[in-house]
């Protein structure tokens, strides 16, 4: 019996993925019983999972079923943000606490009051600002930049990764006190190699959704087109699945969707076939990272991105950063992708 969770309304990608909350596996039957068992405390929850997951989608459905659904569910990218404006977008701003501050401007947290605060890709927050996020997790009160008052705040705090967070206290670019703080409840969405069964169950209800989508009359899988679905690996996750079907409806000729519409890319090498070069910057290893922008860091970035032939995904896993920090090595090093790998930097602000 498929279990479905109700999500929020969205447009685009967002709302085929609002769909996928769908699963016959073991490995998302234990999901869904994580999930309501979550919303029924208020503890903070930490999820995990590889880009593409729809941890996302979790977050909507634990707020969705917990007391507090009536109020708003706030998220925010921490890597998204430039360093410099993450603590005036969380914290908000006193009148004149910096040039351009003309009046008084309220961050996400305060927004989240009464709701949830969904913290995504908490690796990549800035050092610094770790410890203000500590202090409202222990004492529910934020300061606003340029402000000495303390203000309470009652939200729910959920965060998610796609990178290890022990690696990286280990890197010293997390906070250990932190880490336990967001750690209390944790719960870890299994790729879709990992969901037996799920991948048909998926791309058959995917492939309803985008033939409506894009106006198409309905088709069938070929057995071969299942066969590979049901073998592929899936790197990119749900996420990929869905830009595979959108060009499988969009290329196929006749009643059927065959195994050339899908055009699925072979199956990249996994991590430990990285180079030595590259396996230096990885996260935990002993050595020191690269400067930012350093030969060394170009040198390391291009040599995950060959082993991993330009996957995105597996690039970043590699050198244990999120999708969004590699594109930022990416700019500052200079690297250009592949053409096959630019596609990828379109969907970068809605994968999760």
């Amino acid at each position: 019996m498929n279990r479905p969770f109700r999500a929020m309304k969205a447009g685009d990608d967002a709302t085929l993925m609002a769909s996928t909350m769908i699963g016959n596996s073991p490995a998302m039957l234990d999901v869904f019983d994580q999930i309501r068992r979550f919303a029924a405390c208020d503890l903070p929850v930490l999820i995990t999972g590889e880009s593409g997951t729809g941890k996302e989608l979790v977050v909507r459905a634990i707020h969705e079923q917990s007391r507090r659904a009536a109020g708003p569910n706030v998220a925010i990218n921490c890597a998204a943000l430039p360093a410099s404006l993450i603590a005036s977008e969380l914290f908000g701003y006193e009148k004149g606490a910096f040039t351009g501050a003309t009046s008084r401007r309220h961050g996400h947290i305060e927004h989240a009051a009464g709701g949830t605060l969904f913290l995504d890709e908490i690796g990549d927050m800035p050092l610094d600002l770790q410890g203000y996020l500590l202090r409202f997790l222990q004492e529910g009160e934020i300061v606003r930049v340029g402000g000495r008052t303390p203000i309470k705040v009652d939200a729910r705090v959920i965060t998610a990764t796609n990178i290890p967070l022990r690696a990286a206290i280990a890197a010293g670019r997390l906070r250990e006190d932190l880490f336990y703080r967001l750690n209390v409840l944790t719960l870890h969405l299994p790729p879709l190699r990992d969901r037996n069964g799920d991948a048909e169950l998926l791309a058959l209800h995917l492939l309803r959704k985008i033939e409506g989508e894009l106006g198409q009359a309905p088709r069938a899988f070929a057995p071969a087109a299942m066969t590979a679905i049901r073998q592929h690996s899936w790197p990119g996750n749900i996420r990929e699945m869905i830009a595979t079907l959108r060009r499988a409806v969009i290329l196929a000729n006749g009643p059927r969707i065959e195994v050339s519409d899908l055009r699925i890319e072979p199956a990249p090498l996994e991590p430990a076939a990285l180079s030595q070069r590259a396996r230096r910057y990885c996260v935990g290893d002993d050595r020191p990272r690269p400067e930012p922008g350093s030969p060394a860091e170009r040198t390391a970035v291009l040599s995950a991105l060959e082993a991993s032939q330009h996957n995105m995904t597996r690039t970043a896993e590699a050198i244990g950063v999120s999708r969004v920090t590699l594109y930022r090595m990416l700019r500052r090093t200079q690297i250009q992708l592949l053409p096959h790998a630019r596609p990828q930097m379109a969907g970068l602000a809605t994968a999760k």
